[in-house]
């Protein structure tokens, strides 16, 4: 499943078709690529350009492409009324290679997500955040309020990472002090770090049967994308960060979501920006963990279709 295969190295698109739901029809696709000073930004649409605000989505990580959110049609649904865009965050994926010397910071990130924008001509855009993506967003849309339309922040790492509150501990604790008993080498290897990848991915799911269906469309784990390197990196400085001051001042409307079985960002989290966000509304998903859109995808499409279609 390698998405990335056959980007341009320059700024052409290439203009692709993807299955739609519907027998016969096909749903516009394009890859690209938006060159700034220090990396070529890849990103990736679904959908055709309409009268509709686009929706773009900021992955989680960080580390990691935007591929380990593919393996579900809820994008594509999404993209039969607006275009919806994702890009892969510097230093992984299609985003290679980077400037030698360039940060791999939390502000680089966000001049990159800037850059999107610019890249693709949005005067405004509807704002997704999965994971780490969703701190990412806080910071974005702190930073950069007025082309934010709408923010929604599913399953979001929240407005400062020490404040983040992990499961695992106290749910998986045989898990955990197994990975805990291995020797760690004093230099991780790529393979063990795919290898702590795929036992963390198992932990987010509330089904095991969506779980391993959801490993079944992924296929091989390095397909997530995983640049250890630029995850710790970014990680690091990004733990430096605390957007909760900001979040009173934040005037468009924002949907909060979470999975309530989501060991990795507990439902607290989404809880405490749904409070500290004027206006903002929150919706849990109770047969989902931290990944409510593959869980749920159903339930998933219909909140996010009615907050996006509702006022601004």
């Amino acid at each position: 499943m390698s998405w990335s295969a056959g980007y341009p190295l320059s700024l052409r698109i290439l203009l692709l078709t993807w299955p739609a739901l519907a027998a016969g029809q096909v749903l516009p696709h394009q890859v690209g690529k938006i060159p700034t000073e220090q990396v070529a930004l890849a990103y990736e649409t679904f959908g055709a350009s309409s009268s509709a605000l686009p929706l773009l989505v900021v992955n989680g990580g960080p580390g990691l492409s935007h591929a380990y959110l593919l393996p579900t049609d809820v994008w594509r649904q999404l993209a039969q009324k607006r275009r919806v865009i994702f890009y892969d965050q510097r230093g992984t994926g299609a985003s290679k290679p980077v400037q030698a010397g360039a940060p791999q910071t939390l502000a680089a990130q966000v001049a990159d997500l800037e850059a999107v924008r610019k890249g693709l001509n949005l005067p405004q855009v509807l704002l997704l955040g999965d994971s780490y993506g969703g701190l990412l967003s806080i910071a974005y849309a702190s930073a950069y309020p007025e082309h934010v339309a709408k923010l929604i922040l599913s399953d979001a790492a929240g407005s400062n990472l020490n404040t983040l509150v992990h499961l695992f501990e106290e749910v998986f604790p045989e898990t955990m002090a197994a990975e805990k008993q291995q020797q760690q080498p004093s230099v991780v290897t790529q393979e063990a770090a795919e290898a702590s990848m795929r036992t963390h991915f198992n932990l987010l799911f509330y089904s095991q049967a969506q779980r391993d269906l959801y490993f079944k469309k992924l296929g091989p784990i390095h397909n997530v994308g995983l640049e250890p390197a630029v995850g710790q990196a970014v990680g690091n400085d990004a733990a430096k960060a605390d957007f909760t001051p900001k979040l009173a001042g934040f005037t468009f409307p924002t949907l909060v979501l979470t999975g309530r079985y989501d060991m990795n960002v507990a439902p607290l989290t989404a809880w405490r920006l749904q409070q500290a966000i004027p206006g903002a509304k929150i919706v849990f998903f109770e047969q989902s963990g931290h990944f409510p859109w593959f869980e749920e995808p159903t339930k998933y499409r219909t909140v996010v279709e009615q907050f996006l279609e509702g006022p601004r």
